[in-house]
């Protein structure tokens, strides 16, 4: 619990509470602090006010910052692989196989299950302080705040497009050049379980260009504007270059011609998407300083780029 005053300035003289809330503690998002309000944590001159109240110049604001648990999921000592931490982030270097978010099936064994054990004030935020996902089969980066401070800010950074991704992508097919891929994407209109390229959507944007070439394949490097759910697969599909061993976006294995038996069997063990986030920049919460870390490619994709290699 943390008690913090402010006292309203002449220029938000007049505005709804909410909103000077939001001016005046932008370490807390706007829901959060309506919740507060609601709740009597916050008062002013030690009345308590409604949301919609307006406020005067001068007026003292009380903030008593108290976090309840968020989650009623159990704890479980599942192995995290730290990249970096400090007292508001934690990197990880998520495996693949590892769900992010629990849901139907998955209430155990997720990194949520995993980030409650490592460290248990992250109950109190949402999500277990994750602030955005990859999909269980894919590896690499991921971020995840400590406090509401941190948590607020990094939405905020990704909302506004701040924070830097960048994936390797092996996909089926042999592309000229680079490009961008700037196209909506949504639940696909038939089938709930997948997303597509949809006209009314939300907007996505990817860039990719060519870091290897191979006789039927090739290794990309994706970087994202956007962070829309399974981004990359659908939009490497939309353009007819599906990663490799996709199970929803992707297609049957393609074989170069005289291609070895180390290959064949490289591409039909393959049953995850290729793809891989080896690198994450963003702004520290707490100083602003640009961090940058990298994951080196997973032991299953350097064996498939070595078949491809000799193949």
């Amino acid at each position: 619990m943390e008690t913090q005053y402010a006292v309203v300035p002449e220029q938000l003289a007049g505005q709804r509470f909410d909103r000077v809330l939001a001016q005046l503690f932008p370490d807390y998002s706007r829901s959060r602090l309506q919740q507060w309000v609601k709740s009597g944590q916050v008062t002013v001159d030690g009345q308590q006010r409604r949301v919609r109240d307006s406020v005067k110049a001068g007026e003292q604001i009380t903030l008593v910052a108290k976090l309840e648990p968020c989650l009623e999921l159990e704890p479980e000592a599942i192995d995290l692989p730290v990249v970096a931490e400090d007292e508001a982030i934690i990197v990880i270097d998520k495996p693949a196989g590892l769900v992010v978010h629990p849901g139907a099936g998955n209430h155990t064994g997720t990194l949520v299950n995993a980030l409650l054990y490592y460290d248990p004030d992250l109950e109190c935020l949402p999500r277990a302080g994750i602030v955005h996902r990859l999909d269980k089969e894919t590896s690499g980066l991921m971020v995840v705040a400590r406090t509401a401070q941190a948590h607020h800010h990094l939405v905020e950074e990704l909302q506004q497009r701040r924070v830097g991704r960048a994936y390797e992508a092996i996909v089926v097919g042999t592309p000229t050049a680079g490009g961008k891929v700037d196209a909506p994407i949504a639940r696909h209109p038939r089938d709930r379980k997948r997303m597509a390229v949809v006209r009314d959507g939300r907007p996505a944007v990817s860039h990719y260009r060519v870091a290897e070439r191979f006789s039927s394949h090739t290794r990309l490097s994706v970087e994202l504007e956007t962070g829309r759910t399974h981004q990359i697969r659908v939009h490497m599909a939309h353009i007819g270059l599906p990663l490799l061993g996709d199970p929803v976006y992707g297609r049957r294995p393609v074989y170069p011609k005289s291609a070895s038996d180390k290959l064949r069997d490289q591409l039909d063990g393959f049953r995850r998407q290729a793809l891989h986030a080896c690198k994450l920049r963003l702004a520290h919460p707490l100083t602003g300083e640009q961090m940058e870390w990298y994951s080196e490619r997973p032991a299953d994709m350097q064996q498939l780029l070595e078949a491809l290699r000799e193949g």
